[in-house]
């Protein structure tokens, strides 16, 4: 049986070279053209020679943003795509990726643990739709594996932190917001979503039921998880604050200075900015011409450091929340339902701070405790010894005898 020599004819459209091959020329040629027919109707035709770039840009219109996930979840996939994967490997084509050049960019994004995280679910939520696409024979982020990252754990306040945040908030328009999320616990969603009816002034309570949805300006919903919704106590400093306005139960808490609209968060997030910058003159920062010419850490002895200063943000105050309950002795299940956590390891490895003070009460809780228990073996070894000794009737009546 006679073999045939196949004929090949290949042309270029937009940077991609497609092929197609005949036992003669007029058949290829044919082959070819209903190709460019596909790709002229369709777009550019799918394979392992699309760039990577090509391929994500359909990858996200097509599987991602028609999803039913969050815009914040959505935002996600796009960000490390742009900042992340594209500038890497983005003009290269599908089938020459390799895991060594994803692993590569996973070590350059091991600024933090979450950050990396991130980076490899993309990629490999990417390579495996372009397998189960036919696209490319093998999936090379398949066994990718996260390098070794700091993971960022927010620092809790410290007393000197607290005294100057409490006595800004007193005047300051962003007091209340601060005091709900340090007083309360409360989460910036939270803290947005919350209406005067969620309040319970006589009881000193306040109702979490609801958020504002995560990367939504508009949407407020029920918290992402059922733990979420919690009653959670008024301590006496927030009680003071909490003034019921005239415009009925339905009315935001928090309102924006100007059109007295809800907030956002950025509108929120403009407020804290504020705040500080007043925390930092407040704390001895030097203003020259109403700029910020040296920053409180920089001239203040009390603190610590320029890292802890920039760290210092609204969850460092819910953060110190979840501390201020174990200071306080509260059992750590009860501060897991306060925070609205869904799992207790999450309260106990992110959110509770050892403090000096904690573990001195417990090195004296240890000291008393096995005080008690060295006075109970004695009383029980001098129960016992008296036991051991003859009554004094005993004692006469073997005299008599």
């Amino acid at each position: 049986m006679g073999k045939y020599k196949y004929v090949v004819k290949t042309k270029q459209v937009d940077g991609v070279r497609y092929k197609a091959y005949g036992k003669t020329e007029r058949e290829a040629l044919r082959k070819l053209d209903s190709i460019l027919f596909e790709v002229r109707q369709n777009g550019q035709k799918l394979d392992g020679n699309t760039t990577v770039r090509k391929w994500a840009k359909e990858w996200l219109e097509v599987y991602i943003d028609t999803r039913d996930i969050t815009k914040a979840s959505a935002a996600m996939y796009h960000e490390k795509l742009d900042n992340y994967i594209l500038p890497a490997i983005g003009s290269m084509k599908l089938k020459d990726v390799r895991d060594t050049h994803l692993k590569r960019i996973l070590n350059g994004a091991n600024s933090s643990k979450s950050t990396a995280q991130k980076v490899k679910i993309t990629m490999q939520a990417m390579f495996k739709q372009a397998r189960k696409s036919r696209l490319i024979p093998y999936d090379p982020a398949e066994d990718l594996e996260l390098p070794k990252a700091p993971t960022k754990k927010r620092h809790s306040i410290t007393e000197y932190e607290r005294k100057n945040i409490l006595e800004v908030a007193q005047w300051h328009r962003a007091g209340l917001y601060v005091l709900l999320v340090m007083c309360c616990g409360l989460r910036n969603g939270e803290v947005i979503a919350l209406q005067w009816k969620d309040i319970d002034l006589k009881k000193g309570i306040i109702h979490v039921t609801k958020a504002l949805e995560s990367g939504s300006t508009t949407n407020i919903k029920e918290p992402k998880t059922a733990s979420g919704t919690r009653d959670v106590g008024i301590p006496d400093m927030l009680r003071a604050r909490l003034v019921k306005p005239k415009g009925g139960d339905f009315q935001y808490v928090l309102l924006q200075p100007k059109g007295k609209k809800r907030h956002t968060a950025g509108s929120l997030r403009c407020l804290w900015l504020n705040f500080k910058r007043e925390l930092d003159i407040h704390m001895g920062a030097e203003v020259y011409r109403n700029q910020i010419v040296k920053h409180c850490y920089e001239v203040n002895p009390l603190l610590e450091s320029e890292e802890n200063w920039n760290d210092l943000v609204p969850y460092s105050l819910r953060h110190t929340y979840g501390t201020d309950q174990q200071r306080a002795k509260v059992p750590l299940n009860a501060t897991k339902y306060l925070m609205g956590h869904s799992d207790v390891s999450v309260t106990s490895k992110y959110y509770i701070d050892t403090t000096p003070d904690v573990v001195d009460d417990a090195t004296k809780a240890l000291d008393e405790f096995y005080e008690k228990l060295r006075k109970k073996e004695c009383d029980k070894k001098c129960d016992n010894e008296k036991s051991e000794e003859p009554g004094e009737a005993v004692a006469q009546q073997e005299a008599a005898v």
